[in-house]
């Protein structure tokens, strides 16, 4: 098996665009634990990916590219927020959204790959 096989898939790419992106809109919120957590969310997506490439099995790696799928929620779920608390625009939520469900779309068919 190769080495930091996660470096060849484009969702990880991806994530990593939308991570960067998060982190440039967290600078508006004042609430450092709401802050602490979105960044948190976005890294899990990532780093699921990057920890589930290395497992043995199809099985453990989907498991793992669940955890992502989950984190994608917990961001979307914060950009909602801040959004409601005009952190953000309707723009930039749709936009990040967007890039969100896409993510979870590429994870959602990796996982059904996986468990074939």
């Amino acid at each position: 098996m190769k080495t930091f096989r996660f470096f060849d898939f484009p969702v990880y790419e991806q994530a990593k665009r939308c991570y960067k992106n998060i982190l440039i809109i967290s600078i508006r919120v004042q609430d450092y634990s709401f802050r602490d957590q979105i960044k948190r969310a976005a890294l899990s997506v990532i780093l699921n990916i990057a920890e589930g490439s290395a497992k043995k099995s199809d099985k453990d790696f989907a498991k793992f590219l669940e955890i992502s799928v989950a984190s994608a929620n917990e961001v979307a779920a914060c950009l909602d927020i801040m959004r409601d608390f005009k952190k953000i625009s309707d723009k930039e939520s749709e936009v990040l959204k967007e890039d969100l469900e896409s993510i979870v779309k590429q994870l959602g068919g990796f996982i059904k790959n996986l468990r074939k």
